[in-house]
């Protein structure tokens, strides 16, 4: 047997970290076994679909290496990838219901339903629609009709007995199918809804492991009903484990996650997120920017493999101590018996950790395709720079080292290397440059720089060595007033590699500007 899975996203909203994992382990499963990966739209849900969320969806999966062998853009043998254009095949699978006495049309009006739910509720019993408005012939459906009144296509489920599955991550699991409602499957527009839908297509496109997260394990009789009727062979379920909030087994919420970046320990997560996203002109307020959604990350600018690598340990392990894999030892890796169904919680923390242990592994060629773009978006580097431009920013980044978290960061540390004249902090300015003698300290700093016979990192350091012991100060005192006047700001790469990336004659520039900041010298 040929392994065939599906990631089948609603384009009513932007892509989830929770739906993510899902793709991912259909992928990876498909992958390992040689089988084939397929993206479907589940677009049924007219009202709530958002045309421009598709997009994302599409660009975020190919982000993150999470390719597909048939769907949009690709296309393949099964087409078509959208479920509402699949509608005429959804309605036919609804006549086969009707004609085999599996669905039936239902009149009744929500104010009926309504008045049986309350009754049962009265009695403490389970809601069961006593069926009172169910059209069983022709003569039904025309004394309903006459009667003014519309119908909807409900499944006739069994009032008895129950359905057993063997979930690949649950194990058995038994479902009685006196607790199942008489579900609808087709609205009075004539419209599908998802259910019925899902199950169809998966038939059409011969999907053999439906693979998706908790929540749709509820769904899993009404589901396995409409395909025994219909005839068809059930596929092997595997319902995943909870993505939960961090330290938590409620499901991941927008709400909360944002809530809980807002303590102490996560605080630089969301102002490392809040600062770049203001450089290159993102509103932090947005949909998008929420660290519940991939683009999140992407604008941030973590890298997509070290998303995937986290992604991959929500719920399933090689072992006790493997953290990292590279994407042929994922794949050859992976299996459906080695998820664990307790809820896997979702640590901001844990994923900033692997996102530093690969961004500290990567090449100066990686880092620099990652971090051009936000120098280009900032429009601190054109989009086609010059050799010198690349060499001037490949020393910056070397110069950075490890303080480069995520791709963004570079905009803290390279825009004051990119302009002619830096913007000062101006809390910075009254820390380090407004105090009694700096100026005169800078001026000696500057004719000494002046006067240098090579500009060297080793000759910088010496000449503010010698300043500062011929004035009786401390190296710190000095150095961090030196920073202020060439940067702008209080932090950086080291002092010297700074002044040694800039040149002599705007570190002799920038000094100069700087002494006009300080405050008069005193006679």
């Amino acid at each position: 047997m040929t392994v065939r899975t599906r990631f089948a996203p609603s384009p009513t909203g932007y892509l989830h970290i929770g739906g993510v994992r899902t793709a991912l382990f259909n992928w990876l499963f498909a992958r390992h076994h040689g089988g084939t990966f397929i993206l479907r739209i589940d677009d049924t849900d007219t009202a709530r679909n958002v045309d421009e969320a598709l997009q994302p969806i599409l660009d975020g999966l190919l982000w993150l290496g999470i390719d597909w062998d048939e769907g949009p853009r690709v296309g393949g043998p099964h087409e078509p990838y959208f479920q509402s254009q699949r509608a005429d095949r959804h309605c036919l699978a609804v006549e086969a219901l009707l004609a085999s006495g599996h669905a039936y049309r239902d009149f009744s009006r929500p104010e009926e339903l309504d008045l049986e739910r309350k009754a049962a509720q009265a009695a403490g019993a389970a809601f069961i629609y006593s069926r009172r408005f169910a059209a069983m012939t022709d003569a039904d459906c025309n004394r309903f009709i006459a009667e003014g009144r519309s119908s909807v296509v409900r499944l006739k489920m069994p009032r008895t007995g129950s359905l057993t599955i063997v979930d690949l991550v649950r194990g058995p699991v038994e479902f009685a199918w006196q607790r199942e409602q008489d579900h609808v499957i087709q609205r009075a527009n004539g419209s599908c809804l998802y259910h019925l839908a899902s199950v169809v297509d998966d038939q059409d496109l011969a999907i053999t492991h439906v693979i998706r997260a908790e929540e749709h394990l509820s769904n899993t009789p009404r589901q396995a009903f409409i395909a025994m009727s219909l005839g068809y062979k059930l596929p092997t379920y595997a319902h995943l484990p909870l993505v939960a909030e961090p330290g938590s087994r409620t499901k991941l919420s927008k709400r909360k996650l944002s809530q809980y970046l807002k303590n102490a320990d996560f605080s630089q997560i969301t102002d490392h997120g809040t600062r770049i996203a203001e450089r290159v002109g993102l509103t932090v307020q947005s949909d998008t920017f929420n660290p519940v959604v991939v683009d999140f990350y992407r604008e941030v600018g973590y890298l997509p493999w070290a998303i995937v690598n986290y992604l991959a340990l929500l719920g399933w392990s090689y072992d006790d101590h493997t953290e990292f894999f590279s994407r042929d030892e994922l794949i050859s890796r992976f299996s459906l018996e080695k998820i664990n169904s307790s809820p896997a919680s979702f640590d901001p923390k844990k994923l900033w950790a692997v996102q530093d242990h690969y961004m500290r592994g990567a090449t100066m060629a990686e880092k620099l395709a990652v971090m051009l773009p936000f120098l280009q978006r900032a429009g601190l580097v054109p989009s086609s720079p010059t050799a010198e431009t690349l060499s001037l920013v490949q020393s910056i980044v070397e110069a950075s080292g490890d303080r480069l978290k995520v791709a963004g960061d570079i905009l803290a540390y390279a825009d004051f290397f990119l302009v002619d004249h830096p913007l000062m902090d101006q809390a910075a300015v009254r820390l380090r440059l407004e105090k009694p003698g700096i100026g005169s300290l800078l001026g000696s700093y500057r004719k000494s720089i002046a006067e240098l016979s090579e500009f060297s990192k080793i000759s910088l350091e010496e000449s503010l060595k010698k300043i500062v012991a011929d004035a009786g100060l401390k190296t710190g005192d000095f150095v961090h007033a030196v920073r202020v006047a060439v940067t702008g700001k209080t932090v950086g790469p080291g002092l010297y590699d700074c002044l040694f990336i800039l040149g002599r004659e705007s570190v002799l520039r920038r000094i100069d500007s700087a002494i006009k900041l300080c405050p008069p010298a005193t006679t």
